[in-house]
């Protein structure tokens, strides 16, 4: 966790056990400055460090690639400072998303920019062999292009699944993965450090490392519906990593039979709904599900995303809106409705995300 100074900022310890924390801070800040850098002196005075904690960081850092002079700036008084920068070639890692019905994956650079793309179809349910031959055909090249350090590979696929070990669960409609050791088994073939999230959570990190402020919720629908939770600038994940399967909370009893077992599932109510053509229905019935999350965690916003939403975002944006003015009338708070949006970033913010499983904790980025 950050500590803050009275102005809010992140500042550092001069302790010898974190270090890491301290290089983090100073990655950051050399991240947000761009290519015009920043002086020691100011990263001294943004972080709260000693100027000499500085020089040894960035000493380091230098040494190891990672940072670069980019000139020198006029100071009120003395000799000009030297100006610093993030070299954003000197490490990447590879994003993967798997989807249920294909595969795409990317190379980010420290900067946070795509510099390598692969996309392919892929059947989910081909079983293990397939998919992983997948992702070494296609993550595997992108990688072996990586200048300087290849941090690792993150994959992102439909939940449920337990981030912490990287083992799946019961993915809805996919049950013949479950208790699959899928990161260390990724790991072993690529031989590279492996991470595995929800995809719903990858897209969340990676609006929140892209400069989404506050509490929000990402609603992605696409071939299922989940939900990605920031709280206070952090990934939700819960005690289990389980949070955010929003797609089955229960809405309707005697509703139809949803591929998780319970019957009345928003996804499966969403998805009837489309596949009779009715826009307006399942983007009613996703607000409805919307509202029960916002009274639940009062969220500063809603996002939506997916493929589904991104074919046809209006009829969802104004559908969800409109259920959540409703719900914000009946609470006595008509001009406090949550606001929604559509959520940044395209087809490929996923495996955006999934990359950053790896490249945002080097920033500080606590991914939850």
């Amino acid at each position: 966790m950050n500590r803050t100074n009275g102005g809010g900022r992140p500042t550092g310890v001069n302790l010898p056990g974190l270090r890491s924390h301290n290089t983090a801070l100073v990655l950051d800040l050399l991240r947000t400055a761009g290519p015009d850098g920043i002086s020691r002196l100011e990263l001294a005075e943004r972080t709260g460090l000693t100027p000499q904690a500085v020089s040894k960081i960035t000493a380091r850092l230098r040494e190891e690639g990672l940072a670069a002079e980019a000139g020198r700036r006029a100071s009120t008084g003395g000799k000009p400072r030297t100006v610093l920068r993030l070299v954003p070639g000197a490490g990447h890692a590879v994003g993967v998303h798997l989807d249920r019905d294909e595969l795409r994956a990317v190379l980010v650079d420290l900067d946070g920019t795509v510099v390598g793309e692969r996309r392919v179809p892929l059947d989910l349910g081909a079983g293990a062999e397939a998919v992983l031959g997948a992702v070494v055909r296609e993550a595997g090249p992108l990688g072996r292009t990586a200048g300087g350090t290849l941090f690792g590979v993150g994959v992102a696929l439909p939940g449920p699944l337990d981030h912490t070990h990287g083992v799946l669960h019961r993915i809805t409609g996919f049950p013949e993965w479950d208790g699959f050791p899928l990161r260390d088994a990724l790991a072993t073939r690529l031989g590279a450090p492996v991470v595995v999230d929800k995809d719903t959570n990858a897209v969340a990190l990676g609006l929140a490392v892209g400069g989404e402020r506050g509490s929000f919720a990402c609603l992605h629908l696409g071939t299922g519906l989940g939900a990605g939770l920031v709280i206070g600038g952090t990934v939700h994940r819960g005690a289990r990593t389980g949070a955010g399967e929003f797609g089955h909370q229960v809405v309707q009893l005697d509703g139809p039979p949803c591929p998780c077992g319970n019957r009345g599932c928003v996804e499966a109510l969403c998805l009837a709904a489309l596949a009779r053509g009715d826009v307006g229905e399942a983007a009613r019935v996703l607000g409805v599900a919307a509202a029960n999350l916002a009274g639940l965690l009062d969220v500063d916003a809603v996002l939506l995303g997916g493929r589904t939403v991104a074919a046809d975002p209006e009829p969802f944006l104004r559908g969800v809106a409109a259920v959540l003015d409703t719900h914000a009338r009946r609470e006595g708070a008509p001009q406090n409705a949550v606001p929604v949006r559509l959520a940044p970033g395209g087809p490929r913010n996923v495996a955006e995300g999934a990359a950053q499983l790896l490249l945002a904790p080097l920033f500080g980025r606590e991914t939850g």
